[in-house]
């Protein structure tokens, strides 16, 4: 008898032992999934860096130069959703070079077009009454900072914009 009570003993405690093992595993994979969807997210704090998203902590400033630009001021981001994520960079383009590129694009402002469905050629609207141009890239030293900058902020590499778009 004593034979057959520790043989029972021994399956309840391997049993018990799978069980454990298998529902920490599913407990893992749960968290996996969790993590690898950003549902889920782990901050380790090493006491003087920020986060790794906040993209707040961004600073680039343009000081005085020979090119008459100004100080942009003070930057932040504002995180408007993370899904789908959207962002407001407060003063990201300072009041000098707004001026230079309005005064670069104003003699070349064409009227905004749309696609025509039948014909997929470009047309004019009554409802669209926006205007724009394009700018060559690196066309000079202030649109290359432009660029830079936008490539710092979005982790795109410049000349890589059609990623942007997609």
């Amino acid at each position: 008898m004593a034979k057959g009570r520790h043989y029972r003993l021994t399956g309840r405690r391997s049993y018990s032992c799978t069980l454990v093992l298998a529902m920490l595993l599913m407990i893992s994979m749960v968290l996996l999934m969790l993590l690898s969807f950003g549902i889920l997210s782990i901050t380790i704090d090493t006491g003087n860096s920020p986060p790794a998203n906040d993209l707040s902590s961004f600073e680039h400033k343009i000081v005085e130069s020979g090119d008459g630009l100004r100080e942009r001021g003070e930057q932040w981001t504002e995180i408007i959703s993370w899904e789908p994520r959207a962002f407001i960079y407060h003063n990201f383009l300072s009041k000098d070079e707004c001026e230079y590129l309005i005064n670069l694009a104003k003699p070349h402002m064409e009227k905004s077009s749309v696609v025509d469905s039948i014909t997929g050629r470009s047309t004019d609207s009554r409802v669209r009454t926006s205007s724009g141009m394009f700018l060559k890239r690196g066309r000079d030293k202030i649109i290359r900072d432009i660029e830079k900058r936008i490539a710092d902020f979005s982790f795109i590499p410049v000349g890589n914009e059609r990623q942007l778009i997609s």
